[in-house]
């Protein structure tokens, strides 16, 4: 408080002397106006200028007077004077106390003097302490640092020892060769799962014997001469074992499979010999193709020649075709003479082949079906000889990749040297069977037989037949079109004259070519072929005309039309057995069927109610004109049009119906027909009626003897058959 007054006061004299300060400059300016330093130029250091002092002057005058204890001082109107030599007398009053009071502490001001310069030799001595301490740390860490490095080049010289001794030890391991391994090499037979495993120790010693003589080891010479006497006796006992399993093959009925597993037990002998004696490898190989290729050889063309025994004596030959009449010959069409007979253009049950029971079933035993005198045809036979061609083909390729450790074209070399000459021998076969075939299902259905197994062999992953399957196919399919070419021209050169008497029923080879052409179709549907495709499109077209030309031999249009819905009737039927609702065949029928089902019942209306119908489409066309007047003349037509209608539908109806049911010999086709020429015989007289109530008519009598319209349905409904 007393400083804060003394600057108040000290402002104040301040403000005071600033009057005298300006006449002080004012002189000072008289002054050097008169001397020699009148052009000194100090300038912003010039500090006797006016403008300087006095805005220093108001600053501290403005700093001053913003101090609250001056402004309340100069609010109160206090005489500044007063109060400051008030102020000072106050300030040596407190001066005079703190003397005393320091005077009456004196004592203990010098007894913490002593205790502060205790204290200072006690820090003195204690930092001589320290001092030595971190000397003596400072040793401690050098000593740390060597013990440090010592450690770390005793680490580096124990790992590189460690490093020397697993290659020591690791190579004296491979280098000595165990009395053990010496006497289980010499002594025990190679069946033996101690030799076995002895033989896999014999053969990673001879190839680290063989690595260390590229590096020039003299260690290695010392086994040497063992090593080479155990790989010599070891190659041949492996070699004697191997020889016997193989000739063992070629006992009499054997199954050579047993012992085939037998040598798969112990693949690694042929890797041993593959890598240590390639001679003798190269040896066993070429025995195992010699012996195998003889075995596979013998037994497929003697299972062949079985199978041949039991094929249906009854084949087709060239005359057996779709356009050759039944007269013709007395063969296939003829009653058979065995129990079992294998038609050419129907397949029945030859198709079940298919199957994938029958596919892959067992196959056929000769000398069991010659007991029983059972007959089989010919794409059975087929069947069988390749499902077993298939099965010991794929199981001699998985051996021969996993004994031979052979893949991709050196297993399918190594294949075809043991399969070659018995796949040559089926091609050949084939060949020959083609060759005078004319059985067009039974090789059809050996084209698809081996469509299927081409899709199993593929499933397994199994390429060594494909080639064999492609050969097969190339013999088949040729075969194939050209018999259904000979079919085809057979029809087309058909003279309907000379098919003897004729009848309106469906004929015989319409027939053929249903029940072929759904089996072709049916068969066709799983690995659809374009070209048989195409060929049955033209085979279909020969029919469509055969049975016109056929139908034009009837004298009547009726007749005409009876025999051609018979036909495609029949032919519909049987397609829609196998085939798909949705094929060619099928949709193409269906409506040339119902193309001539219009026209017939048109037909069959005619004669009863001819008269009815004629004036019904003359009047409706009349009125599409507006001129249904000109009918008004003609009341006695239609007066007996109506009671014509009245007295005779009944029995025209029934008439209608039995002759319908007579001329066809699919019963639910001629109930269709017989609903439908019913349906439209109502529409007929629903027109007939609603021309009757036109204003030209409305005024004959006539028109009261007209059959209620819901009452003729009625009646109609009763003489519609139910089958």
């Amino acid at each position: 408080m007393a400083e804060v007054a003394a600057a108040a006061v000290g402002a104040v004299l301040d403000v005071n002397t600033a009057g005298n300060t300006t006449d002080m400059m004012a002189y000072l300016h008289d002054e050097n106006t008169d001397g020699e330093t009148t052009n000194l130029n100090l300038g912003e250091l010039d500090l006797t200028t006016d403008e300087f002092i006095l805005d220093e002057v108001d600053i501290h005058i403005q700093a001053n007077l913003e101090d609250d204890l001056v402004k309340e001082a100069l609010k109160t109107g206090v005489d500044l004077r007063q109060y400051s030599k008030q102020v000072e007398s106050e300030l040596q009053r407190i001066e005079q106390a703190s003397i005393k009071d320091y005077i009456k502490e004196s004592q203990n001001i010098a007894l913490l003097h002593n205790q502060i310069t205790a204290c200072d030799s006690i820090l003195e001595r204690m930092e001589g302490m320290l001092s030595g301490f971190q000397s003596d740390l400072s040793s401690i860490s050098s000593e740390i640092q060597t013990l440090q490095q010592q450690s770390v080049s005793m680490n580096v010289r124990l790992k590189n020892r460690q490093a020397v001794r697993s290659h020591l030890s690791q190579l004296v391991d491979e280098l000595v060769v165990p009395g053990a391994m010496i006497s289980t090499i010499l002594d025990s037979p190679v069946t033996e799962q101690e030799f076995l495993e002895q033989l896999h120790e014999l053969n990673n010693k001879i190839n680290f014997a063989k690595e260390l003589s590229f590096r020039e080891t003299l260690a290695c010479t010392d086994i040497q001469d063992i090593v080479d006497r155990l790989k010599l006796k070891a190659v041949s006992k492996i070699r004697e074992f191997i020889l016997q399993k193989i000739y063992s093959f070629r006992k009499p009925m054997t199954n050579y499979q047993i012992p085939q597993n037998t040598l798969l037990k112990y693949r690694f002998f042929y890797q041993f010999l593959l890598a240590n004696e390639r001679t003798v490898a190269k040896e066993i190989r070429d025995e195992y193709v010699d012996t195998m290729s003889k075995i596979y050889y013998s037994y497929f063309k003697s299972y062949s020649g079985r199978l041949l025994k039991v094929q249906y004596e009854e084949v087709a030959d060239k005359d057996d075709l779709m356009g050759v009449e039944d007269t013709a010959k007395k063969g296939f069409f003829s009653k058979p003479s065995l129990k079992s007979r294998n038609t050419i253009f129907t397949v029945g049950q030859r198709g079940a082949i298919l199957s994938p029971a029958d596919l892959e079933g067992p196959i056929l035993v000769p000398h069991t079906a010659q007991r029983g005198d059972s007959r089989y045809p010919y794409e059975t036979l087929f069947r069988s000889q390749h499902y077993a061609l298939l099965d010991n083909g794929c199981r001699e390729f998985l051996f021969l990749s996993d004994f031979f450790m052979v893949t991709g074209n050196s297993a399918l070399d190594l294949f075809n040297s043991i399969m070659g000459k018995t796949l040559s021998m089926f091609l050949k076969s084939l060949s020959a069977y083609v060759s005078d075939c004319y059985d067009s299902i039974a090789v059809f259905l050996c084209v698809h037989i081996v469509l299927r197994f081409r899709a199993i062999t593929a499933k397994r992953t199994i390429p060594a037949l494909d080639k064999y399957w492609e050969a097969v196919l190339e013999l088949l399919l040729p075969r194939f079109e050209l018999i259904l070419e000979m079919n085809i021209h057979s029809i087309r050169n058909t003279d309907p004259q000379r098919l003897g008497v004729l009848d309106t029923r469906p004929h015989y080879i319409t027939r053929r070519y249903a029940e072929f052409s759904s089996a072709i179709v049916s068969i066709n549907q799983t690995f659809p072929n374009e070209r048989t495709n195409t060929l049955l499109g033209q085979l279909l077209v020969e029919v469509e005309n055969f049975v016109l030309k056929m139908a034009a031999e009837f004298p009547s249009r009726r007749d005409q039309l009876i025999f051609l819905m018979n036909n495609y009737d029949m032919m519909l039927s049987v397609l829609m057995e196998r085939a798909a609702d949705d094929s060619k065949e099928v949709e193409g029928f269906q409506q040339l069927l119902l193309a001539r089902t219009q026209e017939f019942i048109e037909e069959i209306l005619s004669p009863p109610f001819g008269g009815m119908i004629s004036f019904v489409k003359e009047a409706e066309a009349l009125m599409e004109k507006g001129q249904l007047d000109r009918l008004k003349n003609d009341e006695a037509r239609i007066t007996q049009l109506v009671r014509g209608f009245s007295s005779t539908w009944k029995q025209s109806v029934e008439s209608m119906s039995q002759d319908v049911m007579r001329s066809f010999t699919n019963f639910k086709n001629g109930t269709s027909i017989i609903q439908g020429a019913l349906t439209q015989l109502i529409q007929y007289y629903h027109g007939f009626h609603k021309i009757l109530n036109q204003p030209a008519f409305r005024s004959l009598a006539v028109r009261s003897e007209l059959i209620n319209l819901h009452h003729l349905m009625v009646e109609v409904k009763k003489h519609k058959p139910n089958f």
